[in-house]
């Protein structure tokens, strides 16, 4: 049951109160003075404050309601308090409501807008507490798994990636294939580096192989090596990949587009270890760990003869799926300042971080990655602004996000800034592009409706 503290020096207010909350399930604690209602505050555990602006006989400044205000904000910056006050005092409510206050109610009360006002702000701070148990849980893990392994650098936040990572970890320490599936862009290469630092083979070589880069008739002379005379213009005998890869990860990139000879033959090598280089009858023998990706839809290719279904299984013993960057939002700003590294006293404009957020990011981080290095050499001073960034979307909008957040038409109410920070998970510049504004606009509409930033 949730708790509310009154705090007022009127025993009948603070019974008719008391009365009004236990016929809506909520308990209520009572006290006469700040000092008892301070006391109070740090025996129990509370949801909400309601407390009176005046205390004192013949007082009706309202400074002893700001000083009582002021003293619960400091040891309880987030608890919500709801303000009673007297018409009289309506200016010094006000002036409270802007530091903070959740709302305030002239004596006498609408019951039901009370009550009304008190389920949200409880709502809102059970919602927030829950959001605040699951963002430490998340921080806790996630310095469990930095500690506890080698993460190549790789920046993220958000949830999404951090599982895919978390299973790349878990899955090195096996010595099985890997199929690593994602749109291009989304970084996959980086993934599989983690799973080669993790592994049993982390001090051997790490090779890069892209399928998608080289002629089909030459992928079989890069992954297996050729021999003098093996094909036009190969004057001497060539190493191939696996042979380089020996004892170490070989990371083949764009698996899809492998010619059906070669997945031929890397299925024998997968299965024996052994191959022999073209152009040779001599049969090698390697020991290597083979980590694949791809941003192709294999089993399609399965169904139309392009891709063999028993290398298919073969490498896909385990798949890690890499969303792409646009469904894990909260890498998107640390991945942008990360990219601005070696330029540190560049920062990003609010309605540059809400243009970032609110782009679909079709080429992922590597289209991230060439925007914020474009930026960083157009911003004329120290601010990145939307216009250096260079988005389609920000460029039609030629006063940029700000100009959007300052739409009367598009005002969001309580609920729907509520909801967009729960989405966000409490990322006040995700939620304000979600809604159309300003990181600053949302602010001020968030203090305005008494809506604590998550």
């Amino acid at each position: 049951m949730p708790t509310v503290l009154i705090i007022d020096d009127n025993a009948a207010v603070a019974v008719a109160l008391d009365v009004l909350f236990s016929l809506h399930d909520i308990a209520a604690l009572r006290a006469a003075s700040p000092k008892e209602g301070l006391t109070l505050l740090e025996q129990h555990s509370v949801d909400l404050v309601i407390q009176d602006m005046n205390f004192s006989a013949d007082t009706t400044s309202g400074e002893e309601g700001a000083a009582l205000f002021r003293a619960i904000r400091a040891r309880h910056p987030d608890l919500p308090v709801i303000l009673l006050t007297a018409w009289t005092h309506l200016d010094a409510a006000v002036d409270l409501i802007k530091a903070g206050a959740a709302d305030y109610q002239a004596k006498p009360w609408d019951d039901n807008k009370l009550i009304a006002t008190v389920n949200n702000l409880i709502e809102l701070g059970q919602a927030k507490r829950a959001l605040q148990q699951r963002v430490q849980g998340e921080l806790r893990q996630r310095r469990e798994l930095e500690r506890g392994h080698d993460l190549r650098g790789m920046v993220f936040q958000d949830p999404a990636t951090e599982r895919v990572i978390h299973l790349a970890c878990q899955v090195a320490r096996a010595d099985v294939p890997v199929l690593i599936s994602g749109p291009n862009g989304t970084g996959k290469e980086r993934i599989a580096e983690i799973i080669q630092a993790n592994s049993s083979v982390r001090n051997g070589p790490f090779v890069v192989l892209n399928c998608g880069a080289l002629p089909a008739e030459l992928i079989e002379a890069e992954l297996f090596g050729a021999d003098a005379g093996a094909y036009t213009g190969a004057a001497k005998a060539r190493e191939g990949k696996f042979e380089a890869a020996d004892g170490g990860t070989l990371f083949l990139d764009e698996i899809g587009n492998l010619p059906l000879a070669g997945q031929m033959k890397l299925l024998r090598v997968l299965e024996t270890g052994r191959f022999e280089r073209l152009g040779s009858n001599r049969e090698r023998q390697v020991k290597v760990r083979v980590v694949s990706a791809t941003n192709a839809d294999l089993p399609a290719m399965i169904k139309t003869g392009a891709f063999r279904e028993d290398l298919f299984y073969r490498l896909n013993v385990i798949e890690l799926r890499l969303p792409p960057l646009a469904a894990r939002p909260l890498d998107i700003l640390p991945l942008a300042m990360h990219f601005l590294g070696p330029q540190p006293n560049l920062q990003l404009h609010p309605d540059a971080q809400a243009a970032l957020l609110a782009h679909p990011w079709p080429g992922n981080v590597r289209e991230l990655k060439n925007v914020m290095l474009r930026a960083s050499l157009l911003a004329s001073g120290d601010v990145i602004k939307v216009a250096d960034l260079g988005l389609p979307a920000a460029a039609d909008n030629a006063g940029g996000v700000a100009g959007l957040a300052d739409d009367a038409h598009r005002e969001p109410d309580r609920d729907a800034i509520s909801l967009a920070l729960s989405r966000a998970g409490g990322v006040v510049a995700q939620a304000a592009a979600e809604l159309g504004l300003s990181r600053q606009a949302l602010y001020r509409r968030m203090e305005r409706l008494g809506i604590v930033r998550p």
